[in-house]
Order: C-alpha cells, then sequence, then structure tokens
C-alpha cells in the first residue's frame, strides 16, 4: 500500500509457534519466521495444573475434549467449557 513506501525496504515476517515446523515459513512465503506462542507448551501447562493444586479443570479452547479426557485420565475432575472461540488452525492457516 501507498503509506507502507514512506518506510522503504521490508520483508513480512510472522511470529507464531508454527514456525517451529520445519517447512512453514517457506509454505507461508514469508522471509522471516519467529517461534513466539501465546500457548503454554504441554509440559507446561500440565505442570501449572499439578502445581496449583487444583482438583477441578475448566478446559475452554484449543484440544479441548482430548485435554479434558486427559486430565480425567490423570484423576482430576475434567471438562469442556464451550466458549465463542472456533479452535485450532492448521499451520497454513496460521
Amino acid at each position: 500500500t501507498a503509506w507502507t513506501k514512506r518506510f522503504g525496504a521490508f520483508e513480512e515476517a510472522v511470529a507464531s509457534g508454527w514456525m517451529a515446523v520445519r517447512g512453514i515459513k517457506r509454505r507461508r512465503n514469508v522471509s522471516r519466521g519467529f517461534i513466539l506462542s501465546d500457548h503454554a507448551d504441554w509440559q507446561g501447562l500440565n505442570q501449572v495444573i499439578r502445581e496449583t493444586g487444583a482438583s477441578r479443570i475448566l478446559v475452554t479452547h484449543g484440544f479441548s475434549d482430548i485435554f479434558s479426557r486427559w486430565l480425567q485420565e490423570q484423576g482430576y475432575e475434567s471438562r469442556v467449557i464451550e466458549t465463542e472461540f472456533s479452535g485450532e488452525e492448521s499451520p497454513d492457516q496460521v
């Protein structure tokens, strides 16, 4: 667009946890990719749940059915809470 010409040469970049997956930068056709995500990783998420001492976990988005079932298998009371969040995106949609 016209306003971007004021900045001179630039490159397009994407910041996403999906950038950790090999080939995503190329498939997204971007010059730079930064691995940055607002999602907790599997180990970190489970560690936080353990450390809180919570016995009841309400899962709101992501792979909620799978994660809730995993938590139940670990002895937690867990269920999915439906929200307006549309769900996970595949790496090619990010």
